[in-house]
């Protein structure tokens, strides 16, 4: 079922809550000060049924110029306007704010309603409603109906009825299937209940019993019950006006102008970068860093425009914009906007959010203006190319793509699986989930890599390749996953950029090669611990026999500690892989024999000192081969 927003806007006393208790039977105005005073201060909300069974609420707004923030909060949501003009009076100040800021906010469809007709003459109610329609060229409202009205007799009511009924047909669709967002316009307490939050629901749905975050103080709560129009129901959906009991916050902690959303959906952001459109009765142009009002789904902010294109604005001029905000704002790309000068208040452009999430730009930039002008321009799947190959070495999520487009989880997951077919794309598991980079990045990475491995290999040519654990500290940001960098290598190996060996990575084409003069020290060294047995010199000692090949013999033996013809017990003690593999032989033949042995019994089985069975002992220990239990051994 389709559910629309009906918005009323228009000057003050023009009648537009007296039109919509003639529509619903209901009084909008709930505040008693309102009643007494006749004029509407708050958002008030009703709804009516329509001939084709369709149900549309509808948001009373306040036109008096004071009241103007609460007549955005509820603009922010409506998919059609009934533009109010008392017949007595025409068009007046705020007739034409409420017209700009409809404008702005990029409002599709609309009827004109002439009130107060019952009080006018036809010959003056023909030439208001001439005054109108020469005043609405040009607006998106040029070919709307106009319908005269009397509130008080019912006169035009029914017909008004029919025609915003058939205009409905042309109201688009909801997301339901997005993200749920609901910006909230009244927050209060209902005795026994506990906090409630009400507002318009602009995408996804909810369910009773779902958790929601509040943005942007990012607490988490839980629907504990719903209410549309008054009525209690388990879910709710995208184009109704929804009231929301929520757990575990308390009133004061929450206002108009959070958003509710689904879990981790959004990130407030003090930038945005936009299209702002400046309204041609802007009075004078626009300045760099001129501070201003902004307004985005029911929040007022304030922040100031930094011009990115040009050196002022001047009226009727669109450019575009970054705004950088005095508190943090909850809005998703796409998102309008509307800004009013900081003083005197009034309207004076708005347009489209077009980065939600920015980084903060130098003006005259061209290289941020031609990609601000892409996602503007561009499709859903070029915008998530480009953010993701602008956040590759972060490795994003389809939840963040999501959030930094403003697009549901299913429409992101289904464009992402078409880049990924596409080649444009590169998946990577982490755990039950997968996160993405480009093919660019890969690119990028894998040239990174070889630069990385090429320096390495120049300065150690005789080891076997640079650690794992080092390349990805060297590579890669901290905060990247080790599943991540494991898929990563396989895919370069596969790419023959790398190979694998054990720990360590080197380039694919790389072989150990040795000189004859490294030749010759590779067999001295070697000869020198066959002879030795266990009975070796300290370490630092061989290598000081070399004289002026020390360095050559360091690198050397390092080279067959690598390939495993010599092993090192400790900093003092390296042995032959022959000796190695005698020792651990004849500790296990004892040990099967006798159950276990201790440190004297190795000691004098290998004919050796203390000193070098204590170290063999404990690297069997740390290498899990043996267990120490009190002096004895025994194997794992």
């Amino acid at each position: 079922m389709k559910h629309i927003i009906i918005g009323t806007a228009g000057h003050i006393d023009h009648g537009k809550t007296a039109l919509i208790k003639a529509l619903t039977g209901r009084d909008t105005d709930t505040l008693e000060e309102e009643k007494k005073r006749g004029i509407s201060i708050n958002l008030g909300f009703t709804y009516f049924d329509l001939p084709s069974g369709k149900r549309a609420g509808i948001i009373d707004v306040p036109g008096h110029e004071k009241f103007i923030k609460n007549m955005l909060a509820g603009a922010s949501g409506i998919d059609m306007v009934l533009l109010v003009i008392a017949a007595d009076e025409g068009i007046m100040p705020q007739t034409r704010e409420h017209l700009n800021i409809l404008s702005l906010l990029d409002i599709k469809n609309g009827i004109v309603v002439v009130t107060k007709t019952d009080i006018v003459e036809k010959e003056w109610l023909d030439a208001v409603i001439e005054d109108i329609r020469e005043y609405l060229k040009g607006t998106f409202l040029q070919d709307a109906d106009i319908v005269p009205v009397s509130s008080v007799t019912g006169k035009g009511i029914d017909t008004l009825v029919k025609l915003i009924d058939r205009l409905s047909d042309k109201v688009a669709a909801k997301d339901e299937g997005g993200i749920f967002r609901l910006p909230i316009d009244r927050v209060f307490t209902i005795s026994g209940f506990g906090t409630v939050i009400t507002g318009t629901l602009i995408s996804g749905k909810i369910d009773e019993g779902d958790k929601i975050e509040i943005f942007p103080v990012k607490v988490e709560t839980r629907a504990r019950s719903i209410q549309v129009h008054e009525q209690p129901v388990k879910t709710a959906y995208a184009g109704q006006r929804v009231a929301i009991n929520i757990a575990n916050i308390k009133v004061e902690d929450i206002r108009r102008g959070y958003v509710a959303a689904s879990i981790k959906s959004m990130e407030p952001s003090t930038m945005i970068d936009c299209r702002l459109n400046y309204l041609k009765d802007a009075g004078k142009p626009l300045k760099n860093r001129e501070r201003v009002r902004v307004y985005q789904g029911t929040e007022e902010l304030f922040g100031r425009v930094i011009l990115l294109e040009d050196e002022e604005l001047k009226p009727g001029e669109s450019s575009l914009v970054q705004i950088r905000l005095e508190s943090p704002i909850s809005a998703l790309s796409g998102d309008k906007y509307i800004i009013r000068r900081y003083s005197p208040m009034f309207t004076i452009g708005g347009g489209t959010i077009i980065n939600s999430n920015a980084k903060k730009h130098k003006r005259f930039d061209k290289e941020v203006i031609d990609e601000l002008a892409k996602m503007e321009k561009g499709d859903l799947d070029e915008i998530i190319e480009n953010e993701t190959l602008k956040t590759s070495a972060d490795f994003p999520d389809a939840r963040y793509l999501a959030k930094s487009t403003g697009k549901g989880l299913n429409e992101v997951g289904s464009i992402i699986d078409k880049l990924i077919k596409g080649g444009r794309l590169v998946a990577f598991s982490i755990g039950d989930s997968y996160c993405y980079a480009h093919r660019k990045y890969i690119d990028e990475i894998a040239n990174k890599f070889r630069v990385i491995l090429e320096q390495f290999h120049e300065k150690y040519p005789l080891r076997p390749g640079m650690s794992k654990e080092e390349l990805k500290s060297r590579a890669l940001k901290s905060s990247v996953k080790q599943s991540i960098f494991d898929d990563l290598l396989v895919m370069l190996k596969d790419m023959k950029e790398i190979k694998i060996s054990n720990k360590y990575i080197s380039l694919y084409d790389f072989e150990i090669r040795l000189d004859s003069r490294q030749e010759d020290i590779k067999q001295k060294i070697m000869k020198l611990y066959g002879q030795a047995g266990i009975n070796v010199s300290k370490t630092s000692e061989v290598i000081d026999n070399f004289g002026a090949d020390k360095e050559a013999a360091g690198m050397v033996l390092g080279f067959l500690m690598d390939n495993g013809q010599l092993v090192k017990i400790n900093e003092d003690m390296i042995i032959s892989r022959d000796t190695y593999d005698s020792s651990i032989s004849a500790l296990k033949g004892f040990i099967n024999k006798y159950g276990d042995i201790n440190l004297a019994q190795y000691r004098d089985l290998l004919k050796t000192t203390r000193k070098y069975a204590v170290s063999l002992l404990e690297y069997f220990d740390d290498n899990k081969i043996t267990k120490r239990i009190g002096d004895k051994r025994i194997l794992i």
